[in-house]
């Protein structure tokens, strides 16, 4: 196809006239041809930007414009103009409600799967996040293990090296069980019972108490 043969008119998606290609701008996809226009005319696209720019500063909280020169409107199919705020495909912009509280455990809401995103740092400081099970996700956050980021994700507050550091602190380098110099991490609940690697459930024990007490409950444990 020539010069000669393109068409010199378009017609727009919006106000339905046909006007000169000049009034469209050029498409830009690796597909579009080199005579390619887009369906908006450049009255059009005015009115769609004046549009938005008035509904972000209302959302804002902004006051809005007293008067409107030119109110956006769409069209419908047979090509008459109504108010934008009538069209069926338009939606209002939802607008985010406050951040729960941190330790609000009953906060969270799962996703589609039950689970909820858990995000933490390694060692070296490099963040990683997984997805665990709602039980899970409340037991972390009531006992302070985790705090709460929003309704579908909680944050550990500890690296491995930093949980061991905070507890051996927290405890004075005490055993929990004899009161001797301990320098060892053990679960109150055996892990291999249900617990879970939480300062709630963690104290701090000498080597061989550690060792003996393995994954018997504390009540077994002292009245041995």
């Amino acid at each position: 196809m020539t010069d000669t043969n393109l068409p010199l008119s378009k017609q727009c998606a919006y106000c339905k006239q046909y006007k000169p290609l000049t009034e469209f701008r050029r498409r830009t996809g690796k597909r579009s041809k080199g005579q390619s226009r887009r369906g908006a005319c450049r009255e059009c696209r005015k009115l769609r930007e004046a549009g938005n720019a008035q509904m972000q500063l209302q959302v804002k909280g902004a006051p809005a414009f007293k008067e409107a020169k030119t109110p956006h409107t769409s069209t419908g199919s047979k090509g008459k103009t109504r108010p934008r705020a009538a069209d069926p495909r338009w939606k209002a912009p939802q607008l985010r409600g406050p951040k729960p509280d941190p330790q609000d455990a009953s906060a969270l809401v799962p996703s589609a799967k039950g689970m909820i995103l858990m995000r933490g740092h390694s060692d070296k400081g490099r963040r990683w996040h997984q997805e665990i099970d709602l039980e899970l996700a409340v037991t972390l956050v009531k006992e302070h293990a985790a705090v709460v980021v929003n309704r579908r994700t909680i944050r550990r507050l500890y690296s491995n090296k930093d949980f061991r550091a905070y507890i051996l602190t927290r405890d004075n380098y005490t055993c929990h069980f004899c009161g001797l110099y301990g320098d060892t991490i053990d679960h109150l609940l055996p892990r291999a019972k249900g617990g879970h690697t939480t300062p709630d459930n963690c104290v701090c024990a000498c080597n061989l108490c550690n060792q003996t007490k393995a994954d018997q409950y504390v009540e077994e444990f002292m009245g041995r």
